[in-house]
């Protein structure tokens, strides 16, 4: 008889720096009952060894080449819904937290906490709970969901990053400048701020913008 207890948790990680996934991979090995069964350095990489491996969590960044973890994670479960990720990143803006949760993320880690709260993330989330740190909880309580920006707002919000006019912005998005100017009284009003500067501030601070 198979003794499933001592199956190993088959672990995939996901992240653009070599010298991250070593790091991670080497700390895996020294888990109990734990093993790092794939790497992957983007987006695209990461769906097709996924579908290939099929580890029971995946460690996830947020900031990939080609694809974002966000979208990454959205894919792998639309075709297996029961894909089990934690989030491993430097982000921890309320929106980066919200949209990761929101595409079926079950943990959320920032990089430099002990390693012991990965592994209790990983059997956490592997055995179907979720691990989410008390600063994690906090910070998502904060967040103010009239705050949410549309996807012309993003757009609108990338380029007032970039320096942009709002005639500029209107010929690149092809608006009438008056609707990138009503555009951006309403990101100011959602982000409770009062100029650009302090908008695309805010933005990054919350993970709405990324530079």
């Amino acid at each position: 008889m198979t003794n499933l207890a001592a199956t190993p948790i088959r672990v995939m990680l996901v992240d653009d720096h070599p010298i991250v996934r070593i790091g991670l991979a080497a700390l895996i090995g020294t888990l109990p009952g734990m093993e790092t069964v794939a790497q992957a350095g983007n987006g695209r990489e990461a769906i097709a060894l996924h579908k290939e491996k099929r580890p029971d969590v995946t460690l996830m960044d947020l900031r990939l080449p080609e694809l974002s973890g966000v979208e990454v994670i959205r894919t792998i479960r639309t075709v297996s819904p029961d894909a089990r990720f934690i989030v491993l990143t430097t982000y921890e803006g309320d929106e980066d937290i919200h949209q990761a949760l929101q595409a079926g993320a079950r943990g959320y880690i920032i990089k430099g906490m002990p390693h012991d709260l990965l592994a209790d993330a990983i059997k956490r989330v592997h055995a179907g709970g979720r691990y989410l740190p008390q600063v994690i909880k906090e910070t998502l309580a904060n967040r103010t969901p009239s705050s949410d920006l549309s996807v012309r707002e993003r757009e609108i919000l990338e380029r007032i990053a970039q320096g942009k006019s709002n005639r500029e912005i209107a010929t690149e998005l092809d608006l009438a400048e008056i609707t990138v100017k009503c555009r951006v009284s309403a990101i100011l009003e959602r982000l409770d701020v009062h100029d650009r500067t302090e908008a695309v501030v805010t933005a990054l601070q919350r993970g709405l913008l990324h530079l």
